[in-house]
């Protein structure tokens, strides 16, 4: 077991951890939450080595094998399988120590070394890996690509699936669904179902830690503190004790008011003198429970908007895809990723967009919010349409030199949305304090800032121009529970139209009244709720895995 007993820990001169003592069992799954900045990635150093406790006892079995998905962005041209399987170090030692005694010419040790290969899964480690690659979204197609042939969150799921790949005791996972879809999360939370180790996960995912966890340890001002249930149980059970504590201090105050009063009536009289000093004295020892002002949330809302045109937008017969390239030959075609598209959007409607990694939802959000043109067809506005487009990758929309109040003035200058072209920089500035943007933080460079800082930059420019259709792909992805919270809310209370992409699926839950499903290169409406369609995720992975089970067995026949 893992256990922690009157352990501090320091980074620089901030306390993270002040006498801390906690017990993790072998097998549990385990839920680190807090706020930003209390300490959790610093907890999941000591765990993994890279720091030492202050002051105190900290221990796990020295035998246990430990995992952890890594940081740093791949650089190799070796195939994704290969990779993914290099992440077996049991594997790895087992396939050393063949080479070894391959060498040695020592029939003993070779007999012994093939027997520790096999038993380390080098028999199926092929299957194994690419059954992670392709639950983590890949298509079957790229299972050999070179790992540099993808993008920075395709090569951050190869990292996961490399670390789900290492046989462990101990796994340690920090934020693990920020680049994953919701097909890959769904099949992510069977695997770690299933997972017979001890996990520590950190997340501002709701549901996934109330789907894969049973204890949620809290980091609050610099205390630990253990919770038996996962994330919606540890929220019930701090809050009853927020209202236990906030009676305790109502109640305390009435005690120290009739206490003052009983002081102030008789401190001045001789009689009364001895026992006015003794109420002094209870006054002074008794322990002040502080009162309770958990600080103030992020809270933010839409402004209603200026009009709301009905349809807002229709598509008969739409093609959604990308130009073709500009090398491409002439007569060149474009690439066409969803046809047939014949739907309208209405004022009012709160839309979720469903669909497998790849079938094109965020082409579809796109092309509705005029970022790629329409590859066929015809896509029709409504009259004063103004869209709020949020971006999957915040820095489509952000320049990284640029500070909060330069991107304000900037959008400003370009835009006199609903007569707001002549805001004055102090208005600015005030309207940057409400997304907590304050003092020196509205002259910091954007590329410094964080991503749940990007994300709520990005939010604050979309409110100001005060749109009637919120276009938002993948939102929450850099933003902490909070803030997803405040998002929700503020979608709730808007008065325009949402079309949603995200893998939240509370998010997807409290805003979304209906869904689109993305499928086969066309859009259907989805007639079911999340929970239908996470059945139907799970049963479109089984399928391409015993698809891909059967091609290799094919395959093997065919060899033989």
């Amino acid at each position: 077991m893992i256990i922690l007993k009157n352990l501090s820990l320091r980074r620089s001169s901030k306390v993270l951890l002040d006498n801390a003592s906690v017990t993790l069992n072998p097998g549990e799954k385990v839920g680190l939450v807090g706020r930003n900045g209390a300490g959790k990635s610093t907890l999941f150093a000591l765990l993994n080595g890279t720091l030492h406790e202050d002051k105190g006892d900290f221990s796990m079995p020295a035998q246990w094998r430990m995992a952890q998905v890594a940081q740093d962005m791949p650089e190799t041209e070796h195939s994704a399988t290969d990779f993914v399987i290099e992440g077996d170090t049991v594997l790895a030692a087992a396939q050393a120590e063949v080479d070894a005694a391959e060498a040695s010419d020592d029939g003993d040790r070779m007999a012994h070394a093939y027997m520790a290969l096999y038993d380390a899964g080098a028999h199926d480690a092929q299957a194994r890996a690419q059954a992670l690659i392709l639950g983590l979204g890949f298509k079957t197609s790229e299972l050999d690509n070179p790992v540099n042939s993808f993008s920075g969150g395709w090569r951050m799921r190869l990292q996961l699936a490399r670390a789900l790949m290492c046989p462990s005791d101990l796994l340690l996972l920090d934020e693990p669904t920020n680049h994953l879809d919701l097909d890959a999360l769904v099949w992510l939370e069977a695997w770690l179902k299933r997972y017979t180790g001890t996990m520590v996960v950190i997340s501002h995912d709701r549901e996934f830690l109330d789907s894969v966890t049973q204890v949620t340890l809290h980091i609050d001002n610099a205390r630990l503190t253990r919770y038996g249930g996962n994330y919606s149980t540890f929220e019930d059970m701090l809050a009853e004790q927020m209202l236990l504590q906030q009676a305790a201090f109502s109640k305390q105050q009435d005690k120290i008011a009739h206490l003052q009063k009983f002081i102030d009536r008789f401190k001045a009289k001789a009689s009364k003198a001895k026992q006015a000093q003794s109420r002094v004295k209870a006054l002074d020892r008794m322990e002040r429970i502080a009162p309770l002002l958990a600080s103030a949330d992020f809270t933010f809302e839409f402004k209603e908007p200026a009009n709301l045109p009905n349809p807002m937008l229709s598509m008969q017969n739409v093609s959604c895809g990308y130009p073709a390239p500009e090398d491409a030959p002439p007569g060149a075609l474009p690439t066409v990723i969803v046809e047939n598209v014949s739907r309208s959007v209405f004022a009012g409607q709160r839309i979720g967009i469903l669909g497998a990694n790849g079938q094109g939802k965020s082409t579809l959000v796109k092309t509705v919010a005029r970022a790629l043109t329409a590859t066929g067809g015809e896509l029709t506005e409504g009259r004063g349409l103004n869209i709020g487009y949020f971006a999957q990758q915040e820095l489509d929309v952000l320049r990284p030199a640029d500070t909060p109040l330069e991107h304000m003035i900037r959008l400003v200058k370009e835009t006199s949305v609903n007569g707001r072209g002549n805001a004055r920089e102090q208005d600015l500035r005030s309207f940057l304090g409400t997304f907590n943007f304050s003092g020196d933080m509205v002259k910091q460079a954007v590329g410094t800032m964080s991503g749940g800082e990007k994300a709520r930059l990005v939010l604050c420019m979309i409110v100001w121009q005060r749109p009637n259709l919120l276009l938002l792909d993948e939102p929450t992805n850099h933003l902490d529970l909070a803030t997803r919270e405040a998002l929700a809310m503020a979608l709730n209370e808007f008065e325009g139209t949402v079309m949603l992409v995200s893998h939240d699926r509370a998010l997807l839950r409290a805003v979304c009244d209906e869904f689109w499903l993305v499928t086969r290169g066309g859009v259907e409406p989805f007639d079911g709720d999340l929970d239908d369609y996470q059945r139907y995720l799970l049963d479109e992975g089984k399928r391409l895995r015993d698809s891909l089970k059967e091609n290799a067995s094919a395959a093997k026949k065919r060899a033989a």
